[in-house]
């Protein structure tokens, strides 16, 4: 019996490749393709889903983790896939954490979907070692420390040093000194050249509150 998977995809292309690969499986047969997150837990709710392809950033700005983190709360027998292209940092933290049963980048990835599913199916836990690898500036997203990332992530919201460092605990002139320091890796004259392409190239995606 073949397994039932439900799309979670707001592009046409990806969503189109994804459902000819499911067709073309013997193992796997296409449910159902969604748009929207959101939907994603009354299409379980509602039909026998087995295996979920989500994409992380859907329709309308919902999150496909926080969709599939109450799926797994609800329905813990459906194997969940996070699918994305987008390198930001925290997505496979939080995918781990919430239970998310495997991990899949769009571009180059080794394995294929197919294979990825079958895994999955089968019990296993696929998740990559590392984010792509993007350049920005004179240096790339792999070199730069986790607090790096935490910085230049609440460099997003625009707001002061001091703020910024209430919410991580620390105090305003570490923050300084941080912003400086990738200012420094590189090359960008100011916070806001910085974030501007941190945040186009998909190394920092703030989720909308």
């Amino acid at each position: 019996m073949a397994y039932n998977v439900l799309i979670v995809e707001d592009q046409d292309m990806p969503r189109q490749l994804f459902e000819i690969h499911v067709k073309s499986s013997d193992k796997f047969q296409h449910l159902l393709s969604v748009s929207n997150a959101s939907a994603a837990y009354a299409v379980c709710k509602n039909k026998k889903v087995d295996v979920i392809l989500m994409d992380v950033m859907t329709e309308l700005g919902h999150s496909g983790l926080d969709a599939a983190e109450e799926i797994k709360k609800a329905f813990p027998q459906i194997k969940i896939i996070i699918v994305t292209s987008m390198p930001e940092y925290s997505w496979l933290e939080q995918a781990r954490r919430i239970g998310v049963d495997s991990f899949w980048y769009k571009d180059g990835q080794k394995d294929s979907i197919l294979s990825v599913m079958e895994r999955t199916m089968n019990g296993e836990h696929i998740y990559p070692d590392e984010t792509p690898l993007v350049h920005i500036g004179n240096t790339t997203n792999h070199e730069f420390t986790p607090r790096e990332l935490d910085i230049l992530k609440e460099l997003t919201t625009g707001d002061t040093n001091t703020a910024i460092g209430e919410r991580l605990h620390i105090s305003p002139g570490t923050v300084k000194y941080h912003v400086q320091h990738l200012l420094d890796k590189t090359g960008f004259k100011t916070r806001t050249e910085l974030v501007s392409e941190a945040r186009s190239l998909g190394i920092v995606i703030r989720k909308k509150s």
